[in-house]
């Protein structure tokens, strides 16, 4: 038999490059197009672009490896290891446990009342200026709010949350200036770690105080408590923050599907997931092979770095029909928005809820939602999402 070696598809798109983080889908649609694995010659990196090797290799924790970080630089991802992000089972699975357990649908359910009556008040107090910032006046307070009550924080201990978060998901992406703007927020935030999130200054029932707990019990090895914590301060806040600003601004550019929503409220969720597949929060993470890895006659090598990209994967014509589109009935139940597999986003139930209960009580309150000024794309290696969404509203009854 004749083994015919197919051509090797190289691209010289640099996905890090600002004018394609302000629009990267048609980049993305040329890698698609180029083939099932595409060497990045500007990295030294391969892409997986098409949704059924992203999902596949998600899935394939053993020859698409985690342990030595999902960023691109070698120096960041050594910061990052031993994380939940990274590293593998049976490692990840010990560590994730006790996320799981606070982030389980029955933890969650008893959360539901006071998370939708916490949205409400923060929308009803937004509507009533009627033209507001979505980000700032919303998307980006209902979140850290949330999370830092369940972490336990105290009020003047959360400000620094946020630049933790957009800083450490720069770093995951390669030696830029935005990642090396980022250098000095990532050190505040493992300092912020080691001297203020410590038992003394947490709520007894907090998540974090139980992190501890669980150290204190040998579930856990106390070096695991930082970079468990991490868990909570940097993945459970910027992706859900950008997923209700990506809604809204969706909303607010499809007059018609925010209608449709407002005339059928079961359809909140869909919207949302649908809003998770067109604009994925995290836009992509790295992996390393193992061993050699054949992509339909194409063979990646072993230790290589691969990007799984999950925004260009949610776009796949080989999967979703028109998916450019923004359908609200879509409901895309397997994007992978939020991941897959055993790295599958854990506090994904909790980001839902968020979203639904702020996204349920805008269109409760809210009759119209247009735009009072050019939305500012907020430029992050890793993280899709918006700096400002000014908007006017129209309450509903006016």
């Amino acid at each position: 038999m004749t083994h015919t070696t197919l051509p090797l598809p190289t691209s010289g798109i640099d996905l890090f490059a600002d004018d394609v983080l302000h629009d990267p889908y048609p980049a993305l649609r040329e890698l698609r197009e180029a083939g099932p694995a595409v060497r990045l010659t500007a990295y030294d990196a391969w892409v997986l672009p098409r949704y059924d090797h992203v999902r596949a290799a998600l899935a394939d924790h053993e020859r698409f490896s985690s342990a030595q970080g999902v960023g691109y630089e070698d120096q960041f991802n050594t910061q990052m290891k031993g994380t939940v992000l990274a590293s593998d089972p049976p490692d990840h699975t010990r560590l994730r446990a006790l996320l799981s357990d606070k982030l389980a649908p029955k933890a969650l359910a008893g959360l539901r009342t006071r998370i939708a009556a916490l949205a409400d008040d923060l929308v009803a107090e937004a509507v009533a200026k009627g033209d507001f910032d979505a980000v700032a006046d919303l998307a980006a307070v209902f979140p850290v709010t949330v999370v830092a009550d369940l972490i336990g924080l105290t009020e003047d201990a959360r400000g620094p949350l946020l630049s933790f978060a957009d800083a450490a998901f720069n770093t995951f992406g390669p030696f830029n200036a935005r990642s090396e703007a980022a250098i000095p927020f990532v050190g505040q935030m493992f300092e912020y770690l080691n001297t203020v999130m410590v038992p003394e200054n947490l709520r007894p029932d907090g998540w974090a105080s139980a992190v501890y707990e669980a150290s204190d019990r040998g579930d856990i090895e106390a070096a695991s408590v930082v970079p468990l914590l991490t868990a909570y301060v940097v993945a459970s806040m910027d992706t859900t923050i950008n997923a209700i600003g990506n809604t809204i601004l969706l909303f607010a550019r499809h007059p018609q599907a925010y209608q449709e929503v407002r005339g059928e409220p079961a359809l909140v969720g869909p919207a949302f997931e649908e809003s998770l597949r067109l604009e994925s929060p995290a836009q992509g993470f790295f992996r390393r092979t193992t061993q050699p890895v054949d992509i339909e006659g194409i063979t990646i090598p072993a230790d290589t770095k691969v990007l799984l990209s999950f925004a260009s994967a949610n776009r796949d014509e080989r999967k979703w029909e028109r998916p450019e589109e923004f359908l609200v009935r879509r409901n895309p139940v397997d994007h992978i928005g939020f991941g897959y597999g055993v790295h599958g986003c854990a506090g994904q139930g909790l980001a839902r809820l968020e979203a639904q209960a702020v996204l349920g009580a805008l269109v409760r309150r809210v009759s119209s939602i247009e735009l009072a000024g050019e939305p500012v794309r907020k430029l992050n290696n890793v993280i899709r999402g918006l700096a400002s969404l000014p908007v006017t509203v129209r309450a509903e009854g006016q």
